[in-house]
């Protein structure tokens, strides 16, 4: 009878161990959870389309690029997907990849910079570099670009 109750209390004690590694990661105060769809080269993700029945909080516009950062394994298996769309999900700061300027349509935005002799190119203050800290991917719908 003992040993009956002792390989119970061993069943489930395994059993929760493998419930508790499975919930998602708790989101630090400063960040925020995101799902993006999109394509990759090296480990820059580039942001694509979104469509209606995609889940998740994601104000990422089109085009814009991610630095991704990752697990070795993770960004492997990632890497062996480049070329074709997939969707990620992961952490980035708030505020990150708020936008500044003024947008005028058509994903394209006004924003005020210090003139320069080299007009037509953009100054290296007014663009940051996204970061994400990938946590999980899964293919999407879609084709990538060229």
């Amino acid at each position: 009878m003992r040993s009956t109750a002792a390989a119970i209390i061993i069943a489930l004690a395994v059993l929760g161990g493998e419930l508790g590694a499975q919930e998602a990661k708790k989101v630090p105060k400063d960040s925020v959870r995101v799902t993006v769809p999109g394509c990759t080269k090296g480990s820059v993700f580039t942001a694509g389309p979104r469509t209606e029945d995609q889940v998740g909080r994601s104000d990422i516009p089109e085009g814009m690029h991610l630095r991704m950062n990752g697990p070795k394994k993770l960004m492997g298996e990632i890497k062996v997907h480049e070329g074709q769309m997939i969707q990620i999900t992961g952490l980035m700061k708030k505020g990150q990849y708020n936008q500044t300027g003024i947008p005028v349509g058509g994903g394209v935005r006004v924003t005020p910079g210090i003139g320069s002799v080299s007009a037509g190119r953009p100054s290296p203050e007014v663009a940051g570099v996204n970061y994400i800290d990938v946590e999980s991917w899964q293919p999407a719908a879609g084709n990538c670009p060229g």
